[in-house]
């Protein structure tokens, strides 16, 4: 027990779950539904290992039911399971409800921030005397041509082809994280390029996400494409 590496915070004490229990417990994508009262399987399964305590074990227990990706997975029809997978009835409808409910306030607490960040920014910036544009720009009206004298015979018009530039893929930049959903296909910008990903977890900080190489990494929303 001495030799034993502590785990210091709730995400450490989620991963080591994940690999211990990998029927129940997930690091990333959608989480299934927990069966209810599984804090106490818990304690009796794993108090003392890896130094862990109830305090930590319920801390991150907590952690991974308020998360996202565990509340998308409350929904009609799934059904909870214990620590080795075992089904443990599907959810209730009221449970579905709750869970639904919780989605939607910290989604809307995550645009409550976003609204005060970016005008405490606004102020900022009109305290520094810097200009802030409240109407877009208009586009200038392109001239009409000259008109052609009518004694003047016209010629046929020969079309050249255009040249062929390289087919790029239009990509639409992603406003709201909220529209986003764990395992969807997005593209990350990288200077010039953009790179294929699949969204892990969306948190306050951003949207974490998984390369193709296996990398992952939380990216703000105006690096993030469709």
């Amino acid at each position: 027990m001495e030799n034993q590496p502590k785990l210091n915070s709730s995400k450490e004490v989620i991963a080591f779950l994940a690999e211990r229990f990998p029927q129940c417990f997930s690091a990333e994508g959608e989480a299934r539904p927990l069966k209810i009262g599984i804090f106490q399987d818990l304690v009796a399964r794993v108090e003392g290992e890896m130094s862990l305590s109830k305090t930590q074990l319920r801390s991150a227990l907590r952690l991974y039911t308020s998360s996202w990706r565990y509340l998308y997975g409350i929904k009609v029809g799934a059904t909870r399971v214990d620590l080795d997978g075992n089904p443990c009835g599907e959810l209730d409808e009221q449970h579905v409800e709750h869970a639904r409910k919780q989605l939607e306030e910290a989604k809307a607490r995550v645009q409550a921030q976003r609204a005060e960040q970016a005008a405490k920014k606004r102020e900022a910036a009109i305290a520094n005397g810097e200009t802030v544009a409240d109407k877009p720009r208009r586009d200038r009206k392109p001239r009409p041509a000259p008109r052609r004298p009518e004694a003047t015979e016209r010629k046929p018009r020969v079309e050249k082809p255009a040249p062929q530039a390289p087919l790029e893929e239009k990509r639409t930049p992603v406003t709201d994280i909220s529209a986003l959903q764990v395992g969807q296909a997005i593209k990350v910008k990288a200077g010039n390029n953009a790179m294929d990903a699949t969204v892990l977890e969306i948190t306050k900080d951003g949207v974490r996400v998984q390369l193709t190489s296996g990398m992952a990494m939380i990216v703000r929303a105006e690096h993030l494409l469709f």
